[in-house]
């Protein structure tokens, strides 16, 4: 992966593709694109993961390092999701974000969706999926001083986020469900009737970051310090 050198151009990428680059992407694919076209939505939101990743190091074995370790996060991510009711997979891509950044925080997200759901299911649920993940984890990556500063601080990132990814999907259940259209009443209407599942990735995130962060985070902490990550 060649590493982008140019400071201005790497601030650049940072934030405009996760905030403006891949949600006006994820929302073509729902208002424009035919549905039958949502795997190619997917895996342009995957190349630019991986881009906003590379620009995130300025050293080549640096990122080669932090890829592998992200490739790590990933998998365990990925068989979070066959756990039933309570999945670690906010929890996994938010650790990931603490310690080794919100780029890769944001990769570790996205390719969790995308790669679980060659096994659960494409479809234009994919893009939103990786999406909120990807936003949770480059959030997570912003407020590291924050969040590793305090459990409490972290526990209350992580019932937001679990919050937000139902937010973010409840988009997607309103565009299925109303011909490709968004309504504010039937947003309203979709995140009332998703409350349980809202609950439950809420309790997720704080019963996993609870028990996997400070373990989690001691070994991170340890590899980003022995290889000068």
């Amino acid at each position: 992966m060649t590493v982008i050198k140019s400071r201005r151009l790497r601030e650049f990428i940072r934030y405009a593709v996760p905030l403006v680059i891949i949600p006006s992407l994820v929302l073509a694919g729902a208002f424009v694109f035919d549905r039958k076209r949502h795997i190619l939505v997917s895996l342009a939101v995957a190349l630019f993961s991986l881009l906003l990743f590379a620009a995130g190091f300025e050293r080549r074995s640096t990122g080669t390092r932090r890829l592998v370790i992200v490739s790590v996060m990933t998998a365990l991510a990925f068989s979070g999701r066959f756990i039933p009711f309570l999945k670690p997979v906010s929890a996994i891509t938010i650790i990931t974000a603490l310690y080794l950044g919100g780029e890769a925080g944001f990769l570790v997200g996205a390719l969790t969706a995308i790669l679980a759901n060659f096994y659960f299911g494409q479809g234009p649920w994919t893009a939103f999926q990786m999406l909120a993940w990807g936003l949770i984890g480059f959030t997570a990556g912003l407020l590291a001083p924050v969040l590793k500063k305090s459990r409490i601080n972290l526990i209350i990132y992580g019932f937001i986020s679990g919050i937000a990814y139902s937010f973010i999907m409840d988009i997607w259940t309103v565009l299925s469900y109303n011909d490709g259209k968004f309504g504010l009443k039937l947003y309203l209407a979709a995140l009332t009737t998703a409350i349980p599942y809202t609950i439950s990735y809420a309790v997720s995130n704080v019963i996993f970051l609870w028990f996997l962060a400070d373990p989690f985070g001691r070994k991170l902490k340890r590899i980003v310090k022995k290889y000068n990550i």
